[in-house]
């Protein structure tokens, strides 16, 4: 009897568990708005991605974020696949990426559509349409939704890093090294 009292004591003198790092409080995040889940800096699953080693956790609560809205939100799909690219998970990244198209009547899709087929032109090795995308891109009417104030067109020196760091891991390619402007032939 003593033996299995000072063994409950230990026990209960024992320290809780270490939470998991990846470990978030899911039900506050599947609560949080679209704007505090996804373009809050600070908040919602980009703190998460930013932990060593919790990447594919941010991917997957991304991914349960939009099951749970149970909408077709292209950004949503586009971060997933961003952390999806993170991890070499590039075929899966492609995948999602790819439903972020914009129909041909949206005015975006002019510019919009050639970073996507771009950047999965980059994760399925294919330098000739990265580039030919990236053409595209670059010559794109401005959009009437844009800010006078922003750098046109959006994306260009994302798909110039992905041309100048090609065959390189995708998630390198953010390094400041491949955001020189691209040669083009």
């Amino acid at each position: 009897m003593l033996a299995l009292l000072a063994a409950l004591s230990l026990q209960a003198a024992a320290p809780p568990p270490t939470p998991h790092p990846c470990q978030v409080d899911r039900r506050a995040m599947l609560a949080l708005g679209m704007d505090a889940f996804d373009q809050d800096m600070q908040g919602g699953w980009r703190p998460l991605a930013e932990r060593p080693g919790c990447e594919s956790a941010a991917a997957d609560l991304i991914r349960e974020y939009r099951d749970f809205l149970q909408d077709r939100i292209p950004i949503l799909y586009w971060h997933e696949g961003q952390l999806r690219a993170n991890l070499g998970q590039n075929e899966e990244a492609a995948r999602l990426m790819d439903r972020t198209r914009r129909a041909s009547g949206d005015e975006r899709a002019a510019w919009w559509n050639p970073y996507v087929d771009g950047t999965i032109a980059f994760l399925r090795g294919d330098r000739a349409a990265l580039i030919a995308a990236r053409a595209r891109l670059a010559a794109a009417p401005r959009s009437a939704d844009m800010p006078a104030d922003r750098a046109w067109p959006p994306n260009l020196a994302v798909l110039d890093g992905l041309i100048t760091c090609f065959g390189r891991p995708y998630r390198e390619t953010f390094a400041d090294a491949c955001r020189r402007p691209a040669a083009t032939p």
